[in-house]
C-alpha cells in the first residue's frame, strides 16, 4: 500500500540528506538479538524475554500469520494494555507484511466499529477480558457484521469453548511455532518498503466526533525515534519503562520506537496505581518512564520518600499540559529531570528539549527542531514569512511527518501543502535555539491593536508562589476590541487577588498592555477530551456570558 502524499522529490531529498533509511523496526530486533541476545528486551508481571527470545517470539508470530494465508498489507488492529506480547504483536505485524493499527483499551464499540469498517481489517489481537470488560464479546459482535474480520487473536493461553470460528491464543500459537524452523526468506519477501509502503496506522483525538486514522512509511518513524535517542540520550544500559499506555506518544514513543534503537530494555507496568509505578520504578531501577502528567500528580500524592527513585535519570511527559508547579514538584521528589517537545499525530514530531538543557529552557520551551526540519514563521494573513526574532505562526517542514489521513488525499491535503509544508497552529518565537510557544493563533488577544500571547503571561504568573496553574483568555470588549482575563487556580489554602497579579506581573516588567484586566479564581479547568488540555473556548464562553449579564 502506498503512502498518498510522498512525492518522488521529498523522498529523495530526506534520502540524500541521510534522514531516511531503509532501516525497520525489526532490523533494531534482529541486530540486538545478535549483538547481546542474553541481555533483557522487555518485561512485564508474566514474563521476562531477551532480545534472542524476542526476535524468535517476533519471527514464529509473523510465520504463523503468512501460514494461515494473511496477505501481505492485511491491516490488523491491536487493541493492547502494556505487555510483553502487546509489544511483540506489534513488531510482528511489521515483521509479516502487515499494517497494524494500535489502539488504546479503553476505546469501545462506537470508535471500534468505525476503525474496522475505515480499514477492512482482517484481525484483531486483544486480551479476551481486561479491568472485567469483556473484549472477545464485543469484537465477536463486531465479526458478525464485518465478513473482512477473520480472526482474533487473544493475549491469553485459553481459548474460550464460546469463541467464535478464527479465535486464536496468539501466546500459544506463538510458543509453538518458535520451536520449529521459519523460512528466513518468506518473511524477508514480506518486508515492508520503509518508505513507498504504509506500515503503521495511528488514531488522532479530537473534542468531538470520531478519531481519524493517520498512515505512516517506517521511514519517517525511524528518523524521529533516532532524533529522540539523541536528545535524551538513551543507550543499551537504559531502562524504560511504560507507564503510560503503549498505544499513545507519552510512553509509545520512548518505550516501543526509541528503546530498542538503542538496545534499551522496556519494563511494562499493566495497572496503573501510584504505588505500584513507584515500587516498580525501584524494583526494575528504571532510568526514564514514559507518563501523561495525570500520573505524575498521583504520583506525588503518595510518599515517594519510601521509594528509592535514585535509578532515574528523565522522565517524558507528554499527552496534555504539565503545569510548572508540578513540574518542579516531580523534579524535586524524582530526581530526574523532565523533558518538554512538540508534536501532533496529524503532522508529525516538531522539536524537543535534551536532559542536560537548563530547567527553564526544560519548563518554558520546546526545544530545538528535530533533525531535518525547515521552519517558517508567517504572519497572520499567512502571506509573509517573518524576519527573526518576531513571533509568528510556526509553519514547517521534514521528514519526520507522517503520509497523511488514511486513504484521503482531500483531508490531507487541508494539512499539508504540495510541498510539505504544515502548521500547528502555534505562536512561536525563537530564542537561546529553543523554540517559544506563546499560544496558538486562534487564542492570540489583540487589544487595541496590540498582540498579546496568552502564553508569556502564563509563563509568568505559574511562577507566583501562590498560583498553581493559570489560563489566559480574551473577553470582548466595545473600546478595545478584547481585553485580557486570568483564570487562576490558586494552591492549597492559598487565597489570590487581582492586586497580587498585577503588582507580581509588574515587578516582572510585563508591558502594561498585556496586564490582565480580571480576575477569575476557580477550582479547575475544564479540559478537551481526555487530553487534559485546558478548553480555553469553554473558558472564553464562561467570562464572555459574565461580561454580558454585568453589564445587561
Amino acid at each position: 500500500m502506498k503512502p498518498i502524499r510522498y512525492k518522488k522529490e521529498m523522498v529523495e531529498e530526506f534520502l540524500r540528506d541521510g534522514y531516511w533509511t531503509n532501516e525497520t523496526f525489526y532490523d533494531f530486533y534482529d541486530r540486538n538479538a545478535r549483538e547481546y541476545g542474553d541481555k533483557e528486551a522487555l518485561v512485564d508481571a508474566k514474563y521476562r524475554v531477551t532480545w534472542a527470545e524476542a526476535k524468535q517470539l517476533v519471527d514464529a508470530m509473523a510465520i504463523s500469520w503468512v501460514e494461515m494465508g494473511i496477505p501481505k498489507f492485511a491491516r490488523v488492529i491491536i487493541q493492547s494494555p502494556n505487555s510483553v506480547y502487546g509489544f511483540l504483536s506489534r513488531i510482528a505485524c511489521e515483521r509479516a507484511g502487515l499494517i497494524s493499527l494500535t489502539v488504546y483499551p479503553y476505546l469501545r464499540q462506537k470508535e471500534l466499529e468505525y476503525m474496522v469498517e475505515r480499514t477492512e481489517a482482517t484481525a484483531v489481537i486483544i486480551p479476551h477480558i481486561y479491568r472485567k470488560f469483556n473484549y472477545l464479546e464485543m469484537y465477536q459482535g463486531l465479526q458478525q457484521r464485518f465478513s473482512h474480520l477473520k480472526y482474533i487473536f487473544l493475549f491469553d493461553d485459553e481459548v474460550p469453548p464460546s469463541a467464535p470460528e478464527g479465535t486464536y491464543s496468539l501466546t500459544k500459537m506463538a510458543e509453538k511455532r518458535a520451536g520449529q524452523p521459519v523460512d528466513q526468506t518468506v518473511l524477508a519477501e514480506r518486508r515492508l518498503d520503509p518508505i513507498w509502503n504504509v506500515a503503521l496506522l495511528t488514531t488522532t483525538s479530537g473534542t468531538t466526533g470520531l478519531p481519524k486514522l493517520v498512515e505512516w512509511p517506517l521511514a519517517p518513524r525511524v528518523c524521529t525515534s533516532k532524533g529522540r535517542v539523541d536528545i535524551w540520550g538513551l543507550n543499551q544500559e537504559d531502562i524504560t519503562m511504560a507507564i503510560a499506555p503503549h498505544a499513545g506518544g507519552a510512553a509509545g514513543t520512548l518505550t516501543y520506537f526509541a528503546a530498542p534503537l538503542a538496545g534499551a530494555k522496556t519494563v511494562m507496568l499493566e495497572e496503573f496505581t501510584p504505588e505500584g509505578a513507584l515500587a516498580l520504578i525501584e524494583k526494575e531501577r528504571a532510568t526514564a518512564i514514559g507518563v501523561v502528567p495525570t500520573h505524575l500528580v498521583r504520583m506525588l500524592e503518595a510518599d515517594t520518600a519510601k521509594y528509592d527513585l535514585s535509578s532515574l535519570r528523565f522522565i517524558r511527559s507528554a499527552g496534555g499540559y504539565l503545569s510548572p508547579q508540578v513540574a518542579e514538584e516531580a523534579e524535586e521528589a524524582f530526581g530526574a529531570a523532565i523533558t518538554s517537545d512538540l508534536g501532533t499525530q496529524d503532522m508529525g514530531s516538531v522539536s524537543g528539549c535534551r536532559v542536560e538543557d537548563s530547567k527553564d529552557l526544560r519548563r518554558r520551551t520546546v526545544g530545538r527542531m528535530l533533525p531535518g526540519n525547515k521552519v517558517r514563521l508567517m504572519d497572520e494573513d499567512k502571506t509573509h514569512q517573518l524576519p527573526e526574532g518576531e513571533p509568528g505562526i510556526l509553519y514547517f517542514r521534514g521528514p519526520h511527518a507522517p503520509a497523511g489521513y488514511y486513504r484521503d488525499e482531500e483531508l490531507t491535503a487541508t494539512v499539508f501543502d504540495p510541498d510539505g509544508w504544515t502548521t500547528t497552529g502555534d505562536i512561536v518565537k525563537f530564542d537561546q535555539g529553543c523554540l517559544w510557544i506563546l499560544g496558538r493563533a486562534k487564542d492570540m488577544i489583540i487589544r487595541g491593536g496590540q498582540n498579546i500571547y496568552p502564553a508569556e503571561i502564563e509563563g509568568l504568573l505559574n511562577d507566583h508562589p501562590k498560583v498553581a496553574s493559570v489560563a489566559i483568555v480574551g473577553y470582548p470588549d466595545r473600546e478595545m476590541g478584547e481585553r485580557c482575563c486570568a483564570y487562576v487556580i490558586p494552591k492549597a489554602g492559598q487565597t489570590f487577588t487581582f492586586e497580587e497579579m498585577v503588582q507580581f506581573l509588574k515587578e516582572k516588567q510585563l508591558a502594561m498592555f498585556k496586564l490582565p484586566e480580571r480576575l477569575e479564581v476557580v477550582d479547575e479547568f475544564p479540559a478537551v477530551g481526555d487530553s487534559g488540555k485546558v478548553n480555553k473556548e469553554t473558558l472564553k464562553k464562561d467570562i464572555k456570558g459574565k461580561i454580558e449579564a454585568e453589564h445587561g
